[in-house]
């Protein structure tokens, strides 16, 4: 009966791991900003993605969660590029967070919203390495509040 159990749970472990993954995700990271759902322009976020293949397309995308009462239509980022070699890239983009009637955007989870914002589609990158991406807010107030994590998802682009 235990043998079952373990193999079960085993099972379910693998499935939940592997299934979840889209096809041609490439790299995945979110981390979170401030226990106290707060985000200061002194607190970026690094992170680091490896790019072995520079001959195909790309999808880079940002991951937002936020809470409710988040109070803004947008949340205002800025992202640095280091290249392996070092060239930097510095872009400021818009994350929408509220739709034209002032609904949030994004996946609910009782009173925290999970978005995905696609900011660069049809990426290619110069050359294969570990690029860098550094994120910090944009935002006019400081700190910028009910904003939990921020992440960086990259996908294959499949035809």
């Amino acid at each position: 009966m235990r043998k079952i159990l373990i193999t079960s749970i085993t099972l379910a472990l693998f499935f939940s791991l592997t299934g979840c993954k889209p096809e041609g995700r490439i790299f995945e990271e979110h981390k979170k900003l401030s226990p106290d759902y707060e985000w200061f322009k002194k607190d970026i976020r690094e992170f680091k993605v490896p790019i072995e293949d520079n001959s195909i397309l790309y999808n880079l995308s940002l991951g937002f969660r936020f809470a409710q009462g988040y109070q803004y239509r947008v949340a205002k980022v800025n992202v640095t590029e280091i290249s392996p070699s070092g060239v930097q890239t510095a872009r400021q983009y818009s994350l929408r967070v509220r739709d034209e009637n002032d609904k949030y955007i994004g996946d609910p989870g009782y009173d925290i919203w999970d978005s995905e914002h696609l900011i660069e589609p049809d990426l290619t990158y110069a050359e294969t390495g570990t690029y860098t991406y550094i994120i910090e807010h944009a935002m006019p107030k400081d700190p910028l509040i009910f904003a939990m994590e921020i992440g960086v998802v990259l996908d294959m682009v499949m035809d």
